[in-house]
């Protein structure tokens, strides 16, 4: 396996992840800690993209859980975008378009390279419905093809305290800026 987590790691990562979703049961009402433990066990992997999620300052927690999929719902639930994630710009495609002041990264790159999916529109105004976040930040969200064939990209913010999309150049980035995302396990 390429992307490994040690035992030792283990442990504490899922110590971290049972103490926050005690502590924001609002985030996840009904869900039962000890099934979500066993699956993570069961999927090193997912707890690896997880532990990812975690190193990055993603804070993630459970938001929910899809019937139809039979998954749980994990999500970075740090008040402002995770700070291991900003000054990047969208996609690979945006950062080889740069010729000077280049990224180190892109949100979509590095969320591949995590095993997670940036959060959509739906999924980010889902989010901002369970508490608030991003209130200082904003962060890149996935965008789709027709705006992203244009040049542009999206990303959202709490303003004012309501949610707010708006747009871009891909290839921009900012020190406030980075990106949410979730994985299903």
């Amino acid at each position: 396996m390429k992307n490994k987590i040690l035992e030792e790691e283990k442990k504490s990562l899922l110590t971290i992840l049972k103490h926050r979703f005690e502590k924001n049961k609002h985030r996840h009402t009904g869900i039962n800690w000890d099934e979500i433990e066993i699956r993570l066990i069961k999927q090193p992997q997912k707890l690896w993209s997880i532990n990812e999620m975690e190193i990055t300052g993603g804070e993630p927690d459970v938001i929910g859980y899809n019937k139809q999929e039979n998954m749980f719902i994990f999500c970075d639930c740090s008040s402002e975008s995770p700070k291991g994630r900003r000054s990047v710009c969208y996609d690979h495609e945006a950062l080889a378009s740069r010729k000077e002041h280049k990224p180190k990264n892109s949100a979509l790159n590095m969320a591949f390279e995590m095993g997670i999916e940036i959060l959509d529109e739906k999924q980010y105004s889902f989010l901002q419905s369970i508490e608030s976040f991003d209130a200082k930040t904003s962060s890149w969200l996935k965008t789709p093809e027709n705006v992203r064939e244009l040049g542009g990209a999206i990303f959202g913010d709490l303003r004012f305290g309501r949610v707010f999309f708006y747009h871009n150049g891909a290839e921009s980035y900012y020190a406030a800026r980075g990106f949410r995302g979730q994985l299903k396990v």
